[in-house]
């Protein structure tokens, strides 16, 4: 059985003797034994070399002439998939003789990192950790102190895990520590400094989260009532527009803007004298709107208005007026 680590070089022994009667052609095959077949890695045959399989590139004879007697080889930079039973075959008819080595790749243990789990303060137990995140198993841990003495009376450690802790933590527990991470092929370490503190004022700090989170608490109850106070400003803005459109009368119908329009001219034709009706009879009374304002009148060129005569106005009610007349200057005639 033969162990290295991953990356490595591995040299796997196999070396013969011919015998007199053996007269056939020299054949020298190595392979990986599976549970159900042999899957060949390098294959020596009439003076000649064949390693174009699997491991191309990396397994070689170390003699340059196998024939010699020697048919050890070496395999490079190792890789876990490696692992595996190899046979090395010698055949020469009637001659045949094998050898078997068992080979193991293990990975190194490597990105080893130490913390600290806790508060590092006098009167607690502090607990160092050691961690490898690769590496085969089984992987073991070790601390050691690098600065002053060794590791105190009061701390243990567990190989398995990792794990020092030290109870009842004073200042004679600060200083550096270091842990070395190993497996049968190879070692890795970490290291941290412990600093051991007074322990904090906890009632300070208790009291400060306290007003803390009243204050947030105030911050919260002063933003909801200011955006209350916003949201109900705006209703009431709206409640008031509302209140004064409701408010404003509505628009008059062109229906009874005609009758207002006739009762009034009707008012002033009662306040007209019979002498002057004939030129209001022509120029305002045939503008007055129907009350059908919405029904059109028929358009006729020769229609002209009804006239109404003096004695029929004064028989109404009406009151002559004199109604003054203006020059082309403006003045008052």
């Amino acid at each position: 059985m033969v162990t290295k680590a991953q990356g490595e070089k591995v040299t796997l022994l196999c070396t013969f003797t011919l015998g007199t009667a053996d007269e056939g052609i020299l054949d020298i095959e190595w392979d990986v034994v599976q549970p159900n077949e042999e899957q060949p890695v390098i294959i020596y045959n009439r003076d000649r070399v064949y390693d174009q399989y699997h491991m191309a590139g990396r397994v070689q004879f170390v003699s340059q002439n196998p024939a010699s007697g020697d048919a050890t080889i070496d395999i490079l930079n190792l890789k876990p998939a490696d692992t595996g039973f190899y046979q090395c075959k010698v055949k020469k008819l009637p001659g045949v003789q094998t050898h078997r080595v068992q080979l193991i790749v293990l990975e190194k243990p490597t990105k080893t990192s130490c913390y600290i789990e806790g508060s590092p303060e006098i009167g607690t137990d502090i607990i160092l950790k050691c961690k490898s995140q690769e590496g085969t198993p089984v992987i073991n841990y070790y601390w050691t102190r690098t600065s002053g003495t060794e590791l105190p009376a009061t701390s243990s450690q567990n190989p398995d895990t990792g794990v020092l802790m030290m109870k009842n933590a004073s200042h004679i527990h600060s200083g550096t520590y270091k842990c070395v991470a190993s497996n049968r092929v190879g070692t890795d370490e970490c290291s941290i400094t412990l600093n051991v503190t007074p322990p904090m004022n906890r009632g300070g700090t208790i009291a400060g989260a306290v007003i803390g989170s009243l204050l947030a608490i105030l911050l919260v109850a002063f933003i909801v009532f200011c955006c209350f106070k916003k949201q109900r400003e705006k209703k009431y803005e709206k409640e008031v527009h509302h209140d004064i459109r409701e408010d404003v009368p509505p628009p008059k119908s062109r229906a009874s803007t005609a009758r207002s329009y006739i009762g009034s001219n009707r008012s002033s034709l009662g306040s007209m004298s019979p002498s002057n009706m004939d030129g209001y009879a022509k120029t305002q009374y045939n503008k007055v709107p129907s009350e059908d304002f919405g029904r059109t009148l028929p358009q006729n060129p020769n229609y002209e208005p009804p006239k109404v005569a003096a004695p029929n106005l004064s028989r109404m009610g009406a009151i002559p007026v004199m109604i003054p007349a203006q020059s082309k200057d403006g003045s008052i005639v």
